[in-house]
């Protein structure tokens, strides 16, 4: 009776077993269903003012650029300054032959004597009217090539500035080709180009902060001092120019330059940039915006950096709850729950 007792319960025993297995892995599969929801920490985006600060790079340019160069071909006889010296407005800097020149001064002393002549002869009726004004207008031809001559002989530089280029030596004969160049860099010129969307924003006299690398980190002040009327239709930029005082001439033309143009301030999102992810193959930033306890992947467009942040110009509104941490390898639509 015994047997028979066991062999009975023997099936009672194993469903009871199965069963207790089945619930297990229902438990199991429940576990493991709620360890899918991510766990994450947001940031609720506010309004800030952002200044609108943009940096452009540059090239340091002189403020004018004189090339002495004589009208007509000749011999050089001297060349007073060389590479590297500074020259102020009216010095001689170059002395052509002058041979030309003196035989325009013998035929214009020469028509000078023959006006004087004409004059007392004219006024003892002795020639015509006619005669005088022709001999009056030789005269002034001659003495207009004389002032020409002259001023092709002892080559004056028009300008303040350094020397930086000498291209011939006494003795050569140079063709109309440029013998100096002398370039005014006091103050220097720094232009940039400048997106069309601050073109309403930027104004004459703006103040400006210029950057030169050979010069590491010292601030130069400048002011816009020439905003262009007409924009690329290419580029859709405009030109803008901005002096920059030089009187200790450490600023030299071709220097690399960073310019600091700052637009005012917008009330603008700040995010950590933690929050912001690059999207891989692209250019694209987005971030995972928390909403109803689902990650909603969201792309931005990016604005300056203030410290850690950055302003968002597009994507995200005053209110939007941004996932900061545990956004890496989320997915749209991920379940996420959100901790502190």
């Amino acid at each position: 009776m015994k047997l028979k007792e066991l062999l009975q319960f023997t099936p009672l025993l194993a469903a009871a077993l199965l069963a207790s297995c089945g619930v297990k892995d229902k438990s199991g599969t429940a576990e493991s269903d709620s360890q899918q929801v991510e766990k994450v920490r947001v940031e609720e985006v506010v309004l800030v003012p952002v200044e609108q600060v943009s940096t452009f790079t540059a090239t340091v340019e002189a403020n004018q650029v004189n090339n002495i160069a004589p009208a007509m071909g000749g011999r050089i006889r001297r060349i007073y300054v060389d590479v590297g010296a500074n020259v102020r407005s009216g010095q001689a800097v170059v002395a052509m032959d002058g041979a030309n020149l003196s035989q325009q001064q013998t035929q214009v002393a020469t028509l000078k004597r023959d006006y004087e002549r004409y004059k007392e002869l004219y006024e003892v009726g002795g020639i015509s009217k006619q005669q005088l004004d022709q001999a009056k207008t030789q005269l002034d031809v001659a003495e207009y090539a004389l002032s020409n001559l002259a001023e092709n002989t002892t080559l004056i530089s028009p300008v303040s500035g350094l020397v930086t280029a000498r291209n011939y030596d006494p003795g050569d004969v140079v063709m109309q080709l440029q013998i100096l160049t002398i370039e005014n860099i006091n103050p220097v010129k720094v232009k940039v180009n400048v997106s069309e969307s601050y073109y309403s924003k930027v104004l004459k006299g703006m103040p400006v902060e210029v950057q030169a690398d050979a010069l590491g980190n010292e601030i130069f002040k400048g002011v816009i001092s020439l905003i262009h009327p007409t924009l690329d239709p290419v580029s859709h930029t405009f030109a803008v120019e901005i002096s920059v005082p030089n009187g200790d001439h450490r600023l030299r033309p071709g220097m690399f330059s960073r310019v600091k143009i700052n637009f005012g301030t917008n009330d603008s999102p700040l995010l950590s940039d933690m929050a912001v992810l690059k999207q891989v193959g692209s250019n694209d930033r987005y971030v995972f915006v928390e909403r109803d306890g689902k990650a909603v992947y969201t792309l931005v467009e990016l604005g300056v950096r203030v410290g850690g942040k950055y302003e968002i110009l597009s994507g995200l509104k005053a209110g939007d709850r941004v996932i900061v941490h545990g956004n890496t390898g989320l997915i749209d639509g991920t379940d996420v729950q959100v901790v502190q």
